[in-house]
């Protein structure tokens, strides 16, 4: 075999693992060098009442998941206050896929942990905290990979397309838990 065949094999290998690693479809957890870095923490006041903002966060796990979100989440095991969920991600490289459980502790707080995806370890909650009129949701949480320096520089990059999404997961939240507080508000009484 040629160096130029056999580099050309090693790049194409090499490709490959990448994709199915930034994918998901790998996770590398080999327990060696292991780096944790802080995820967040995001902050966003939304002018809902907590409880409703929970609703709208739990129900596409705990309920039917609405047609909509179905390319982006899939439950795979529901219980009453915990399920099995992958979640799409459009990323730059194409569509990451993670494997997560879900943690619903009501009113207050949701927890996430990574079992599948482009890292080893990631744990993360969404902490609701009621503020006069709204409601602080509070993303927080830390990410892990392996290999040292490699693994570091790795885990920046997967740090801000998790980031990316949990602030675009936190902006349909708001819209909607707004949208169905403005609909349960009495209306104004009348002059006359």
């Amino acid at each position: 075999m040629t160096a130029a065949r056999s580099a050309s094999i090693a790049a194409a290998a090499g490709a490959a693992g990448y994709r199915l690693v930034t994918s998901g479809a790998l996770t590398l957890d080999l327990g060696v060098g292991r780096r944790l870095q802080p995820l967040g923490p995001l902050l966003r006041t939304i002018a809902a009442p907590r409880e409703v903002v929970f609703d709208v966060i739990a129900a596409p796990y705990l309920e039917r998941t609405p047609q909509a979100l179905e390319e982006k989440l899939q439950v795979w095991e529901r219980g009453s206050d915990m399920v099995l969920a992958a979640h799409h991600t459009h990323v730059k490289c194409g569509v990451t896929t993670t494997l997560e459980t879900v943690r619903f502790e009501r009113p207050d707080r949701v927890d996430f942990r990574l079992v599948r995806g482009p890292v080893p370890h990631v744990v993360e909650s969404f902490l609701l905290t009621p503020s006069e009129d709204a409601t602080v949701l509070r993303w927080q949480g830390e990410l892990g990979t392996d290999l040292w320096a490699l693994g570091l520089w790795w885990g920046h990059r997967v740090a801000l397309a998790w980031e990316h999404a949990v602030d675009a997961s936190f902006a349909s939240i708001a819209n909607e838990a707004e949208r169905r507080a403005r609909n349960k508000r009495p209306p104004l009484p009348h002059d006359g």
